[in-house]
């Protein structure tokens, strides 16, 4: 316990992890950076760092039915906060039993989120606040099995592996680093700003998915390409620019993209193109989060061509009518089109 004061009373310090500390904690571990070191890059003790990564490692299953050990940092801040509960109200379980039944079915069926039930109904007086449960209430149901739900029906996290920083030396490609990017980017409150990506099936030569989300209606793209090339990405380019037409410049402003050379092009697309520093994922984390929400479609490891283009189009019509919690329970979709209304016919 540390001093502040020269005096009998004590003030503790110590603050506890936010879960944005949790999200560095994963990203770094993920960059192979050691316990210690990411200790020094928080400011935080390196016992704090260890017990961190105890509370939020889980095991995940291969393909192979193989093990492996991995943290996540949304397991660490459950952990945390079931820990921290304290004994409260008389569980309401038996009094919200229309509600958990509508919960089961929107999670078992519609592969909605606990929170994201829990959101909706709120805002659309589905049920008043004594007839339902909180967000924490409804998970706390969940992994005491006092519903039909079970933990594994909730989102999969993707599982990813580590890179070696130094396996390969980064290439310059044609355009600005994020560095450069204007602060209006950053904030999210201006509409036509996006982040770009694929998404791979296999290791093979097969088809791949290009992704492109809006960063403040949260809009995503899918879009079926041939292979991982720069051709095949120009081309899909090409054709937002027809989709668009003459407000593809008001919708399409910025493009932040990976150092990947199939996006070696995207400056020749009449649009302001930046390149995140290498193997820095959260720097796109809106379009890494959303490919995340792919993968409950299309597992890691199958092949993109076992897909048609109609499967594709449902699994983006899924993404954009998601209600979201940051989006005040709002849709992309809804947002989206909003936003291109006023650009169509401004006031």
């Amino acid at each position: 316990m540390a001093h502040t004061k020269d005096n009998t009373t004590t003030q503790r310090t110590f603050k506890h992890l936010s879960s944005y500390e949790r999200g560095k904690i994963a990203a770094l571990l993920q960059e192979g950076y050691s316990q210690r070191k990411i200790a020094e890059k928080l400011g935080r003790n390196h016992s704090t760092i260890n017990r961190e990564i105890k509370r939020g490692t889980t095991t995940q299953l291969n393909y192979d039915l193989s093990t492996y050990e991995q943290y996540f940092p949304e397991t660490g801040q459950a952990v945390f906060e079931k820990n921290r509960s304290h004994c409260g109200n008389k569980s309401k379980l038996l009094k919200v039993e229309s509600f958990l039944q509508h919960a089961e079915k929107m999670i078992l069926k519609n592969d909605w989120s606990p929170d994201v039930v829990v959101g909706h109904a709120l805002k659309n007086n589905e049920f008043t606040k004594d007839e339902m449960v909180s967000t924490k209430t409804l998970y706390n149901y969940i992994d005491q099995n006092l519903l039909d739900v079970k933990n594994i029906d909730l989102q999969l996290k993707v599982r990813r592996k580590q890179r070696d920083p130094n396996k390969r030396k980064h290439k310059r490609l044609q355009g600005k680093s994020i560095e450069e990017r204007p602060e209006t980017v950053d904030d999210r409150k201006e509409f036509g700003h996006w982040e770009i990506d694929t998404v791979r099936g296999t290791r093979t030569k097969d088809n791949v998915l290009l992704t492109i989300t809006e960063r403040s209606t949260r809009q995503h793209l899918i879009r079926l390409l041939e292979d991982k090339s720069s051709a095949a990405v120009d081309q899909a380019i090409k054709k937002l620019k027809v989709q668009f037409s003459n407000v593809f410049k008001k919708v399409f402003k910025t493009i932040t993209a990976d150092n990947g050379t199939e996006f070696a092009n995207l400056y020749n697309h009449d649009v302001d193109v930046y390149y995140a520093h290498p193997y820095s994922a959260w720097e796109r984390g809106t379009n890494e989060r959303h490919n995340g929400l792919i993968r409950r479609f299309i597992p890691k490891g199958e092949q993109i061509s076992n897909y048609t283009e109609k499967q594709i189009r449902r699994i983006q019509n899924w993404c954009n009518n998601y209600p979201r919690k940051l989006l005040d329970y709002s849709t992309p979709n809804e947002l989206f089109q909003k936003e291109l209304q006023a650009i169509i016919n401004p006031v």
